[in-house]
């Protein structure tokens, strides 16, 4: 750590937490702004916005943060994500299907084919993958 001082070694674990906290409040904010912007920016109307909040609130956003988000995407001077689909093998031939949020499809696309042939897979074409499984839930990963 940072020597002996009870306080520095505050200071230094409490920046690498906030950090932590920081990226998961954004990227919070950022699905809550895409899903209030696909449908009713109304939680009881919208069911993605619904859900984006349960799981802001699970971590502990404030309501100031969410509000924000909300705001942001039904006054239309946010950014414009959207969601992407990627497929592909891994190693091994296990295929895989990657969903992300973007506002650079170009830079999605060459982060994501990075990440697969780094780990020895090949990215595919739109339906090489997905005609194999029926959407039924999802595992999230942070």
């Amino acid at each position: 750590m940072a020597g002996h001082s009870q306080f520095k070694n505050i200071m230094h674990r409490k920046g690498r937490q906030d950090a932590v906290r920081s990226k998961m409040f954004s990227k919070l904010a950022r699905e809550i702004t895409v899903a209030a912007k696909s449908g009713t920016p109304d939680p009881s109307m919208n069911p993605r916005l619904r859900l984006a909040i349960q799981n802001a609130k699970a971590v502990s956003m404030p309501k100031d943060n969410i509000q924000r988000a909300i705001n942001k995407a039904s006054m239309g001077d946010a950014e414009n994500y959207e969601a992407v689909r990627y497929e592909g093998y891994g190693p091994g031939g296990v295929a895989l299907i990657v969903e992300a949020l973007t506002d650079n499809r170009n830079r999605s696309a060459s982060n994501v084919r990075a990440a697969f042939t780094k780990a020895g897979g090949a990215l595919g074409e739109t339906g090489s993958v997905s005609f194999m499984w029926n959407r039924v839930g999802e595992i999230y990963y942070p």
